[in-house]
């Protein structure tokens, strides 16, 4: 089927998304400047399609008519080969409209900007807590010691669950991202153990004990309350999505500022630009690189016939750095950047990220208690990054804090 998208330069780059690690190449960033240039809409060597232009990202994102979330959204997504959930668990991600809006609805009101604003206090307290017990004369690991335990110790304050278990929750949500591209021994035993976990928090705490879990175990679809599974659904999705993402756009922001000293200056000496800049650093670190959608019809993208069947994958890392939305310096990072579009990380359409209110509550906050206390904060050394189809993030990203 891909085989007849034509238009392609005859002196194309070889792409695999399906192979973790497509986004560590040194040159990836000049790939998606040559594929938006070039080879906009582009057959990979693994049968899938690539879509590298906002516009066509964008326009994909906003017609789930013509392309379809249930037939798979991850590059490796089981549900493209076997027709099963992998986890065996319901996910939303993979629910098209009308019913999507329905389920949607269950929770978003909880996590609209209006919502999230009174988990402030205690968020910045999670933080400060975190940078207090961070040493700042000497090389920290800043994944391990901030941006990790950070946002899965607010998921967890969400979900009523105790202190002691965030470890562990980390742990399993790290298995549930490399589950993505195939279930090794241990990441499976783990994802067995999260799915056991999170079904006896169920169970044990009840509609009254956490507004979360209320809303989800009390709230109709249609005529029906949502069963055991779809509530498993949820929450799974709501603490690895909640978990991974933030982490990323925390060890990606503080790694880009520490690149771009210029930058960080102009943060550290107005804190009150944080939240706008939030968005910047969004556009730069964009944590989920890539999802995709089925061609239900056969259909067009910007001119190029696409057959039924076709899984077009949407790189959302380069529709923001498109130059031609974000200007010439969209491959600059510039923390006063005044955006006529809306950078796309967090998706766009009916499957935007339902937790981005709350991401970007605790970047700022996360970014505005660092930069208060260290203005002026180092790379230790080269980060080492996650290997995955999914998420582009540090898994170590050693740093001085007070230099």
């Amino acid at each position: 089927m891909v085989g007849s998208v034509s238009g392609v330069a005859e002196d194309r780059p070889e792409i695999a998304l399906g192979t973790p690690g497509f986004y560590l190449r040194p040159d990836y960033h000049e790939v998606l400047a040559w594929l938006r240039a070039n080879a906009p809409v582009y057959p990979t060597v693994d049968g899938m399609v690539a879509l590298s232009r906002w516009e066509d990202v964008r326009d994909v994102s906003r017609d789930p008519s013509s392309f379809v979330s249930s037939q798979g959204v991850l590059i490796n997504d089981p549900l493209r080969n076997s027709g099963g959930g992998g986890l065996g668990a319901f996910s939303i991600l993979h629910i098209d409209p009308p019913l999507h809006a329905s389920y949607r609805s269950v929770i978003n009101r909880l996590f609209t900007p209006r919502s999230v604003a009174p988990l402030e206090d205690r968020i910045r307290e999670i933080v400060r807590v975190a940078l207090d017990e961070a040493p700042a004369r000497e090389p920290i690991d800043l994944v391990d010691r901030l941006a990790a335990p950070i946002p899965i110790a607010v998921i967890a304050e969400l979900l009523g669950i105790d202190g002691s278990d965030v470890a562990q929750l980390r742990k399993w949500s790290d298995a549930t991202i490399e589950s993505a591209d195939g279930s090794s021994n241990e990441s499976a035993a783990s994802m067995a153990e999260l799915l056991g976990f999170l079904t006896d928090y169920i169970r044990t705490t009840g509609p009254d004990g956490v507004e979360l879990l209320g809303v989800l175990t009390t709230t109709e679809i249609g005529d029906r309350l949502l069963d055991e599974g779809e509530v498993l659904g949820f929450l799974l999705t709501l603490l690895v999505a909640g978990n991974e993402t933030t982490r990323t756009l925390l060890s990606g922001g503080a790694e880009a500022l520490a690149r771009h000293p210029a930058q960080q200056s102009l943060l550290a000496e107005d804190l009150s630009i944080v939240a706008p800049a939030v968005e910047e650093i969004l556009r730069w670190v964009t944590p989920i690189q890539a999802f995709g959608r089925t061609a239900a019809v056969d259909v067009e993208v910007a001119g190029t016939p696409i057959p039924a069947g076709t899984f077009l994958v949407m790189l959302y890392a380069s529709a923001n750095r498109d130059d031609a939305v974000f200007g010439p310096d969209a491959g600059a990072f510039d923390v006063q950047r005044r955006m006529g579009a809306p950078q796309l990380a967090f998706g766009f359409g009916e499957h935007s990220c339902l937790g981005a209110s709350l991401a970007r509550l605790e970047a700022r906050i996360f970014f505005e208690e660092l930069l208060g206390r260290y203005p002026r904060f180092l790379l230790a050394g080269e980060p080492t990054y996650t290997s995955s189809t999914l998420v582009s993030g540090a898994e170590t990203l050693p740093v001085l804090l007070s230099s």
